[in-house]
């Protein structure tokens, strides 16, 4: 029997080295990988400091302490089963965050769940083994730790299990010629390359690499196209932070579309203009951004008017224009009588900014519509109404976009997927409550007034249906 030893050696090494590549032990380099692949980054501040969408992370599992382990894991697995079953601390944070559904994960793996929890550890309060790079304060990486990174730790015991493997060969073949002498049989003792090209060790290295291959494929495939994360430099750099965030402009007000069309449009500039032509001055970039607007439109705001045949002006005409703006307003803003050589590279600097932004190899007037870059952007075989959840669904624009009203610059705050949407037509409960549009569901109307059930989700009313998503 000791010949068949090697092929069992090499089955045992698989098995040990194939959970090493695949990262099934927790580790907060894992974590962190899954903090954005299952979408935590969605609802929760990757610095962990912040309340967003949902809570912020530091501290999170100490404010778990009073319960049992298998709580905390069963709330980020499944959280909206632990407050249907009455969970004291699962039913305070979910009213604590205005009912917002967060995401059933039921596919995770408790060693994924804790590779999670060790990166908020490690985030949080620095307990990084191997090294992992953190973000501190500041939003700088830093490094932790002097021993290294988790993933030269898999190389190192990579190449210690492949050292046993080689040297557990050579000791069993030692043995099958002990036994083959003690047989008085013939044993041609193999020689280290017999053994490394050998059936058994070529064929763990095809079955490993199938594997290895086939789950980065998978990964990259899962990937492809999606785009969480991107926040491209805008023509003019609009800061949703200033007009969402400090001055409370309601996003339907400029979004006006949202409510009552499939898209939610972006503003035409006689929009912006509903306020700029008193606001002439931006709060952080002074001239330089709003003057973009005007020269889009031919708003001269020195006159306070439009400019009559604005489209037919020479770019000259348009320049001079607004360059005696940009040069009163400095002189204005510095109590100057003329423009002193400050004030000169200014006058110059706006206008380059102007026609880079509004300009193109298509577009060669400044005068006409500001393109703007796309950010979210579905397949074209995807169908979504914004109006079915703005003003049907009562969806708040923050749940799908993030706190936008917190972004200096406007990035994807979702991963805008298949999965994503799914989980939450699975979860998300229908505002049937004074709703008109679902007084049709007289069946579930009944079912809710008899107590059978609490509430109906948009999958009971057909939210998983392929035709309603996809043409």
């Amino acid at each position: 029997m000791i010949k068949y030893f090697p092929k069992a050696i090499l089955y045992l090494i698989a098995f040990i080295l194939l959970p090493v590549f695949l990262g099934a032990a927790p580790t907060p380099e894992e974590g962190k990988k899954l903090f954005v692949s299952k979408q935590c980054a969605s609802c929760h501040d990757k610095k962990m400091k912040a309340d967003l969408t949902g809570p912020a992370l530091a501290g999170a599992i100490e404010r778990w302490a009073d319960y049992p382990e298998s709580d905390l894991y069963a709330w980020i697995r499944n959280s909206q089963a632990l407050v249907k079953a009455g969970h004291p601390r699962a039913v305070e944070l979910f009213n604590q965050y205005n009912k917002v559904v967060m995401t059933a994960a039921n596919d995770i793996t408790d060693d994924e769940i804790g590779s999670i929890l060790a990166y908020i550890r490690c985030t949080t309060d620095g307990n990084c083994p191997g090294g992992l790079p953190v973000v501190d304060a500041g939003g700088a990486a830093a490094s932790v730790g002097e021993s290294g990174t988790p993933t030269w730790l898999y190389y190192a015991l990579f190449g210690l299990l492949a050292f046993l493997a080689i040297l557990l060969a050579r000791i069993i073949s030692n043995l099958n010629l002990v036994a083959a002498k003690q047989e008085g049989v013939d044993y041609e003792r193999k020689t280290l390359m017999q053994t490394l090209t050998g059936k058994g060790v070529i064929g763990f290295a095809l079955f490993a690499a199938i594997i290895l291959g086939g789950y980065t494929t998978v990964n990259n495939a899962i990937n492809l196209g999606r785009q969480q994360g991107y926040a491209p430099e805008q023509p003019i750099k609009f800061s949703h932070e200033t007009h969402a965030g400090t001055h409370k402009i309601d996003c339907q007000y400029c979004h006006d579309g949202a409510r009552r069309s499939k898209h939610s449009v972006i503003p035409a500039a006689n929009t912006c203009m509903n306020c700029h032509s008193a606001i002439k001055v931006g709060s952080v970039d002074g001239t330089a951004e709003l003057t973009k607007i005007y020269a889009s439109i031919g708003f001269d705001p020195l006159e306070n008017k439009y400019i009559d045949d604005y489209t037919d002006k020479s770019q000259e005409e348009v320049k001079a224009i607004y360059q005696n703006w940009i040069a009163t307003n400095y002189m204005k803003t510095n109590a100057l009588e003329e423009l002193d050589n400050e004030g000169e590279r200014i006058v110059e600097e706006q206008w380059d900014g102007i026609v880079s932004s509004l300009t193109n190899e298509q577009k060669k007037t400044v005068q006409g519509p500001i393109e703007w870059i796309r950010i979210h952007n579905l397949p074209d075989h995807v169908y979504f109404n914004h109006a079915q959840h703005v003003t049907i669904g009562k969806v708040e624009c923050q749940q799908c976009h993030g706190k936008v009203e917190e972004m200096g610059k406007l990035q994807q705050h979702s991963p805008l997927s298949m999965g994503w949407c799914i989980n939450c037509h699975r979860e998300t409960e229908v505002k049937f409550a004074d709703n008109d549009y679902y007084k049709s569901y007289v069946k579930y109307h009944e079912q809710i007034g008899s107590g059978e059930r609490t509430g109906v989700t948009v999958e009971d009313i057909g939210g998983l249906e392929c035709q309603k998503c996809h043409y």
